[in-house]
């Protein structure tokens, strides 16, 4: 109880230095191709050039070594579906660019992972005929690169990142395929 009080303490005292000096300490996540809770565009789509979207972030917390990105869809009918595993992403970057290929080590030392799909890269979204689903790209403020191999598992980078997360940030879509 006392780690958990003294926590939120400091937590205020950054916050109000922060307002004080009018920075912000938001660890966000957003897209020029869509807002949180909107529809990803088609483009970004099996129905489209299934092209990954372009990803930029703002604030990373102090301290921050590397990023892990994964998207996921929880409202698959066999349960959360993951459409695309990055990780190992430089402290550096502070965007993915549209239409990143899919190779397992890219340029700037990031790695990226197996989907469910079983192919490495970004699938995006492909939901069966019905309401849209909810698509959930988290990054994640690591204070250690994960060190995996290419082609990791969702599972793999989440076993990889659970001890060295600082922060989380979260932009999730929608997509549909209405009834056929």
């Amino acid at each position: 109880m006392r780690h958990a009080r003294a926590l939120a303490i400091v937590a205020g005292m950054i916050a109000a230095t922060a307002a004080r000096e009018g920075t912000s300490m938001a660890f966000e996540l957003t897209s020029p191709a869509f807002a949180t809770g909107a529809t990803i565009p088609q483009k970004h789509t099996c129905d489209g050039g299934d092209v990954s979207p372009p990803l930029a972030w703002t604030d990373p917390p102090p301290g921050t070594k590397a990023f892990a990105l994964v998207c996921e869809d929880p409202d698959a009918p066999a349960g959360t579906w993951v459409h695309w595993v990055l990780y190992d992403t430089p402290a550096s970057a502070r965007s993915v660019s549209e239409g990143v290929a899919p190779e397992p080590s890219r340029s700037d030392g990031s790695r990226q992972g197996r989907n469910d799909f079983k192919k490495i890269g970004y699938g995006g979204p492909c939901p069966p005929p019905g309401p849209p689903h909810r698509y959930f790209f988290r990054l994640y403020a690591l204070d250690a690169a994960t060190g995996l191999e290419p082609g990791a598992t969702r599972a793999e980078v989440a076993k990889a990142v659970a001890a060295h997360t600082r922060a989380t940030a979260e932009l999730m879509g929608k997509y549909g395929r209405g009834s056929r």
